[in-house]
C-alpha cells in the first residue's frame, strides 16, 4: 500500500533507520511505493541520493522500480535486494550514507525527527559569500577606468 505524504504530517522513514541490514531502503521504498501512487506530494523518487545508494548495491533505478511495484511490504522488497546485493556492497553503500551526516541531519530536522537539529550551513554561507566577492571584482574590473 502507497504511503501518503500529501498531509504534510507523514514523512518517508529515516535514511539512518535500517530495513534488515540495508540503510535507506526503507525510505527509498516509501517514497517509491508513494510515486506509485501519486502520493510523493514533492518527495523526489529516485533522488539523487537514492541513485547513489542503488549504485553502491549495483541495482539499476528500473529495477528497483519494478520491484517496490511487485512487493508491497518491508520484508518482501529486503528479501529481493538480499538476493541481489552481497555484504560487501551493503557494507559499502552503509558506510557511503552515513558520511553523509549533514544532508541526514538536515534531512531529520526538516521532517522534525525529536532531538534532530539542523547542521548549520556553512558550505551555504561560505559559498554565498564566494559568489558575492566574484561579483565585485567582476564589477570593479568592469568599471574601473581604462588606460591605453
Amino acid at each position: 500500500m502507497a504511503v501518503d505524504f500529501r498531509d504534510g504530517k507523514t514523512f518517508p522513514r529515516r535514511g539512518r533507520q535500517p530495513l534488515g541490514d540495508f540503510l535507506w531502503l526503507a525510505r527509498m521504498f516509501d517514497k517509491a511505493r508513494a510515486k506509485a501512487g501519486h502520493t510523493q506530494d514533492g518527495y523526489i523518487y529516485p533522488c539523487p541520493m537514492d541513485r547513489a545508494m542503488l549504485r553502491r548495491w549495483g541495482i539499476r533505478p528500473s529495477e528497483f522500480t519494478a520491484a517496490a511495484e511487485e512487493y508491497q511490504n518491508d520484508s518482501q522488497i529486503l528479501s529481493w535486494l538480499a538476493e541481489r546485493v552481497d555484504a560487501d556492497r551493503r557494507e559499502a553503500a552503509n558506510a557511503w550514507l552515513l558520511g553523509q551526516r549533514y544532508r541526514l541531519d538536515r534531512q531529520d530536522a526538516d521532517e522534525g525527527v525529536a532531538g534532530a537539529v539542523a547542521p548549520f550551513p556553512w558550505r551555504d554561507i561560505m559559498f554565498g559569500i564566494a559568489i558575492v566577492a566574484v561579483s565585485w571584482i567582476i564589477a570593479w574590473l568592469m568599471l574601473r577606468p581604462h588606460h591605453l
